[in-house]
């Protein structure tokens, strides 16, 4: 259905990239008073600009533009796919060799890594 007016169409997409920033963000925290620290190593590392990530996590913005959500959603498909990385290589190095439970979450977890790398070439 489309929406009643143009007004209602950047909001879908503030929202979506108010709730990635705000998980990128709290991600990225090393605890309590370290936001701001999180914004700039996200800045630092995606090219994103602070003051947006900030607009964004506070609720405050009211547009995003089509390149900056694009961005958005490349880093925070990053994040996911390091974050899988880290999991992967964590259960592959704490695992026992005969463990089969531990053998079955490592192959969901590759699977996991090439779909969000397959997602990221696409988006790009």
């Amino acid at each position: 259905m489309f929406p009643k007016s143009r007004k209602e169409l950047p909001r879908m997409s503030v929202d979506v990239a108010t709730a990635k920033v705000r998980k990128m963000v709290q991600r990225e925290s090393r605890g309590w008073g370290d936001l701001d620290n999180a914004m700039q190593r996200l800045e630092a590392r995606y090219g994103l600009p602070f003051w947006t990530l900030w607009h964004l996590r506070k609720g405050k913005a009211k547009t995003v533009e089509g390149s900056m959500l694009a961005r958005i959603n490349a880093a925070y498909l990053d994040m996911c796919q390091g974050q899988a990385q880290n999991l992967l290589h964590e259960i592959k190095t704490d695992a026992a060799a005969d463990d089969d439970l531990d053998s079955d979450i490592a192959a969901e977890l590759e699977a996991l890594v090439a779909k969000i790398k397959a997602k990221k070439e696409r988006a790009a």
